[in-house]
C-alpha cells in the first residue's frame, strides 16, 4: 500500500491529485465523490472520494498481457479522511497484479508504482 496523509482541504488535495495524475502522463478514468453522493440521500459522511487512474495505453498492455486482469484496472487512489486529516492510498500497481502471476504485468506494475508514488508525493509536496 502507498500512503500519505495531508492537511490540505479535500478540495485542494483532489485538485492536486488531479494535476499530478496528468503529470505522470496518466487520464483520470473517473472520480467518485462518496460525500456528495451521500447528500443526495441526506446523509453527510466524512471525506470519502475515489479517483480511478490509468491509460489506454497501459490497458491495452494489461489485455495483451492477460485480458482476465482487466477487472484489476483502473488503479484506484482512494482520498478520505475526518477533521484535519486527509490520508491517500493507493495499492501498488504490482500488488493489484501479482496475483495473475504473469512477467509482463509484473513489468507494467513496475512502471506504474513511480508514477503512483509521485502522485501521493504531490500532495505531501503541497
Amino acid at each position: 500500500m502507498l500512503e500519505t496523509i495531508t492537511r490540505l482541504d479535500p478540495e485542494s488535495a483532489v485538485a492536486t491529485l488531479k494535476e499530478a495524475i496528468d503529470a505522470q502522463g496518466l487520464k483520470l478514468v473517473s472520480h467518485i465523490n462518496g460525500q456528495a453522493n451521500a447528500a443526495k440521500i441526506g446523509v453527510e459522511v466524512p471525506t470519502d472520494q475515489i479517483l480511478e487512474v490509468f491509460h489506454p495505453s497501459y490497458a491495452v498492455r494489461v489485455w495483451e498481457a492477460c485480458k482476465p486482469a482487466g477487472i484489476d484496472i483502473p488503479l484506484r487512489i482512494h482520498v478520505s479522511g475526518d477533521g484535519e486529516v486527509l490520508r491517500i492510498s493507493t495499492r501498488a500497481a504490482r500488488d493489484v497484479f501479482a496475483p495473475w502471476a504473469n512477467p509482463v504485468l509484473d513489468a507494467i506494475g513496475s512502471e506504474l508504482d513511480p508514477k503512483l508514488k509521485a502522485i501521493l508525493d504531490a500532495v505531501e509536496a503541497a
